[in-house]
């Protein structure tokens, strides 16, 4: 399973729910990085994304983008390739 990086804050509950869709589709860690704790990552990802809102999510090099992203992505039957890649 690909390496998942997850731009969040603590109390979003659009992290939460992209965390909960992630592990039940059997994904058991999760890199996150705490924007709110650390203002320097906001900036990062922001350049990297080109957005300011959270949870911004990475599977691999793929930038996936919000939680709403990540469930079209599911829906259209996406997420599951994608986390499967070697």
């Amino acid at each position: 399973m690909p390496h998942i990086t997850m731009y969040t804050t603590a109390i979003c509950p659009y992290c939460i729910r992209a965390k909960a869709v992630l592990k039940s589709k059997g994904v058991t860690q999760i890199e996150e990085i705490r924007v709110d704790s650390q203002p320097e990552q906001l900036a990062k990802m922001m350049e990297l994304t080109g957005r300011r809102t959270v949870p911004q999510i990475f599977i691999g090099s793929t930038h996936v983008g919000g939680c709403d992203d990540l469930i079209a992505l599911d829906g259209k039957g996406g997420l599951m390739p994608l986390l499967n890649a070697a």
